[in-house]
């Protein structure tokens, strides 16, 4: 069945069927507006599509009653509209955050891996998730807060891959939620809210209800879209500087496994500092070593450990140990990471 609301045509040319024609795509369902609303379109496009959608939903068993009636409620649209429905449930002892990443990366980890095993099972082409132009602006905003680089200000990737086979899309990053909730409600889909989203003692939250509204309000009614320009600039640049440090990380790196990573250090000979920082950001990305506690102190501490190792007439051996106990240390030209057990 071709688009016939004026969202689903809007859907159709950011993610255009052609890009997904014929393959499996697993849509992560919360149960919320913004999930409902990706599957209700790509359910309309879909329909006349030789492809296949599947729906994933994680019960986080957060808050009680609510998160199983949550469950119940994707269950049911998933059924009625003729989809397989994958659940996920955390491990029996439920979502720890013993690691020290928080409650909610806890169980941001879960749910991922959640997806992915999903997305195996279901042999999905793509992972679809419903994240908005709202909570790209809050991303965007939340990490200027806490201390952010130019890779932080283009907020979340449009695409991403997620495993060998699956690659991670969020198609509604062009859409606000409002625009949402209005094609809910004009096709009459219902939708399920998580009171947990007006818990102020969440910092997304005070910055979604609080401190948005007061920017709008006081100093630029169009805040929205202007942290979404400096995103989509601070992105072109990130890509730049990627390709370069991709690059570099691909002649200085060597000798890597899970757990060490060594870096010869006459391939950076010359390089910038900003350039230094970012790579050894690449290698920690590269080894899924935590990122969570590594700041720009810790990043700057690489990068004059770096310098200074490449100066032999004044250099002398370094040691240090960094969050996520991976430990530093300089020799005759190189810089070995080890993350201990």
């Amino acid at each position: 069945m071709p688009a016939s609301h004026a969202l689903e045509i809007k859907f159709a040319e950011e993610w255009p069927l052609s890009a997904w024609s014929g393959v499996c795509v697993l849509v992560a369902v919360s149960g919320g507006p913004d999930s409902m609303a990706l599957l209700r379109a790509m359910h309309a496009l879909r329909e006349s599509d030789p492809g296949r959608l599947a729906v994933a939903h994680f019960n986080h068993r957060l808050r009680g009653r609510d998160s199983d009636d949550d469950e119940a409620f994707v269950v049911e649209v998933t059924a009625r509209l003729g989809h397989s429905c994958e659940v996920g449930y955390p491990p029996t002892d439920g979502i720890r955050s013993d690691s020290g990443d928080g409650l909610e990366a806890a169980a941001r980890k879960a749910r991922y891996q959640f997806l992915i095993q999903a997305a195996e099972k279901q042999g999905a082409r793509y992972v679809a998730m419903a994240h908005t132009a709202d909570d790209q602006a809050e991303t965007i905003l939340h990490r200027i807060l806490r201390g952010t680089g130019i890779g932080g200000l283009a907020g979340m990737g449009r695409v991403r891959r997620l495993s060998p086979a699956t690659t991670l899309i969020r198609p509604l990053l062009g859409f606000r939620r409002a625009d949402l909730r209005a094609y809910l409600d004009d096709i009459g889909q219902s939708y399920r809210l998580d009171a947990s989203n007006l818990d102020l003692r969440r910092t997304r939250n005070r910055i979604r209800h609080h401190l948005l509204p007061e920017l709008a309000a006081r100093f630029n009614p169009n805040v929205v879209e202007a942290l979404l320009r400096l995103g989509g600039l601070a992105g072109e640049v990130r890509a730049a500087i990627e390709s370069v440090v991709e690059s570099l990380a691909d002649r200085a790196v060597r000798e890597a496994t899970a757990c060490e990573a060594c870096v010869e250090l006459g391939c950076l000979h010359g390089q910038s500092g900003y350039v230094v920082r970012e790579l050894f950001m690449a290698v920690w990305r590269r080894q899924r070593w935590p990122l969570r506690d590594m700041g720009l102190p810790q990043w700057d501490l690489l990068a004059d450990m770096a310098q200074q190792a490449n100066e032999p007439q004044t250099s002398h051996p370094q040691r240090n140990t960094l969050p996520g106990r991976v430990l530093v240390e300089t020799g005759p030209g190189v810089l070995w990471l080890r993350r201990l057990g």
